[in-house]
C-alpha cells in the first residue's frame, strides 16, 4: 500500500549536549541518527504506541536503509527541531522523511529512512499490524 497523501508532520525538539559533539564542537554525524530515532519513537508515543508494548507482542521496527544529507552543523546547547513524516507505506515497511532544523530555521540534516516491521523472535518481516495502521490513518 502506498500513501495517497503524506501523513501529518510530527515535530520533536532535542537539545544538543556536550556528549553529542565532537572535538570540533559540532554534533558528531552519527549522533544525528540517534536524534532521528528519538523523534520517530516520540512520534509513535504521541499516538499511544509504546515500544515496550510492541516488545510484549514481539513486534519491532528496524532500520533497513538510511539516506542522510548533512547540510550544516549543529552546535552545543542548540535546541533543534526534528520534523518527521511518513512518505511511503508498504505492507511491512515505511519510509520516513526527517529534517533537523536549527533554532534560526536553517535546515541542518535531511534524511530518508526505511524502517521494516519485524517479528522480533523470528527476525523476519511481518505486516504492519492493523492497530498501528489505524493510528497512522487517525493522525493523517
Amino acid at each position: 500500500m502506498t500513501l495517497q497523501k503524506n501523513l501529518a508532520v510530527f515535530e520533536h525538539q532535542i537539545r544538543v549536549y556536550y556528549e553529542d559533539t565532537d572535538a570540533g564542537g559540532i554534533v558528531y554525524y552519527a549522533n544525528y541518527l540517534k536524534f532521528l530515532e528519538r523523534a520517530r519513537t516520540e512520534w509513535l508515543r504521541s499516538m499511544g504506541i509504546e515500544q515496550d508494548g510492541l516488545l510484549e507482542r514481539s513486534i519491532g521496527f528496524v532500520v533497513k536503509r538510511v539516506e542522510m544529507d548533512n547540510q550544516a552543523p549543529a552546535r552545543f546547547n542548540e535546541l533543534l527541531r526534528i520534523q518527521s513524516e511518513i512518505v511511503e507505506l508498504k505492507r511491512a515497511s515505511l519510509v520516513f522523511k526527517q529534517t533537523i532544523i536549527s533554532p534560526s530555521g536553517q535546515r541542518l540534516v535531511s534524511a530518508l529512512i526505511r524502517v521494516a516491521c519485524v517479528d522480533l523472535q523470528q527476525m523476519k518481516p511481518i505486516a504492519i499490524p492493523g492497530f498501528i495502521l489505524e493510528e497512522f490513518s487517525r493522525v493523517g
